[in-house]
């Protein structure tokens, strides 16, 4: 038994020589799967506080400390309007930084960066995530989902759930309309867009009420999407929907 644990190790040793592991940023060797470079680390611009306690957008305000803001702060659009959500995380600032390697993920078939991708939503999630959670992701039209060939938010979600040992559903949510693109759209004409487009599988709306709900994307943008999916999860008398993202839009 031992030989054959030496074997494999030294296997796998040899593997890491010829094939190292890279940076998902910057393509510089790193110590493990997944792992980020220093360089790269650098470049990424993570969300931090001060930040709104509900839809977590980071507060363009250099002199206030963590201790100026009370936990239950929130930003001008939060307070003017009822989100269907409890909290919303997101791990970066939508820019430069994390831009390529989210379009990787997305649209390239650069399926090997959940390693990086899951660990830190995992980590950002710890204060919402319990043993009751259920991920779900944010599902593709079937047409959509037939020329990516898969789902990003799905493969995020599964992953979360094995690391966390939780449940992952991602067939809960149902795409019916197949919908235009939202980009180049506003904010209003992002919520008509989406308007109706879900609907809850009716194979698991039993399994869904009372529990506490972790809705996974790969970016926040508007909102409106994410919205519009809560709203249908509250359908099935859910007890809590909080939503994690990768990253989102922030406006300067």
């Amino acid at each position: 038994m031992k030989t054959i644990v030496n074997y494999k190790k030294s296997f796998s040793n040899l593997i890491d020589l010829i094939l190292p592991s890279r940076c998902p940023v910057s393509g510089e060797i790193v110590e493990q799967v997944g792992a980020i470079s220093s360089t790269a680390w650098k470049e990424l611009t993570f969300i931090t506080d001060p930040k709104c306690s509900c839809c977590g957008i980071p507060f363009a305000i250099e002199t206030l400390t963590d201790a100026s803001l009370p936990d239950d702060f929130l930003c001008a659009d939060c307070l003017s309007a009822h989100r269907p959500y409890h909290k919303a995380r997101s791990v970066f600032a939508y820019d430069d930084g994390c831009r390529k390697m989210i379009l990787a993920f997305k649209h390239g078939d650069a399926l090997h960066l959940h390693t990086t991708l899951a660990p830190l939503l995992y980590r950002l999630g710890s204060g919402l995530i319990t043993p009751e959670s259920v991920f779900i992701p944010v599902p593709l039209h079937w047409l959509r989902l037939m020329k990516r060939r898969y789902n990003q938010s799905a493969i995020l979600a599964n992953e979360l759930s094995k690391i966390s040992r939780n449940t992952c559903i991602p067939d809960a949510l149902r795409r019916m309309r197949h919908t235009p693109p939202q980009g180049h759209k506003t904010a209003r004409d992002r919520h008509k867009n989406v308007s109706g487009a879900f609907e809850i599988n009716p194979r698991h709306i039993s399994a869904l009420k009372g529990k506490s709900v972790i809705l996974i994307d790969d970016v926040f943008t508007t909102g409106a999407t994410l919205e519009e999916c809560c709203r249908i999860l509250q359908t099935a008398d859910v007890a809590r929907i909080d939503v994690l993202t990768v990253a989102r839009v922030v406006k300067n």
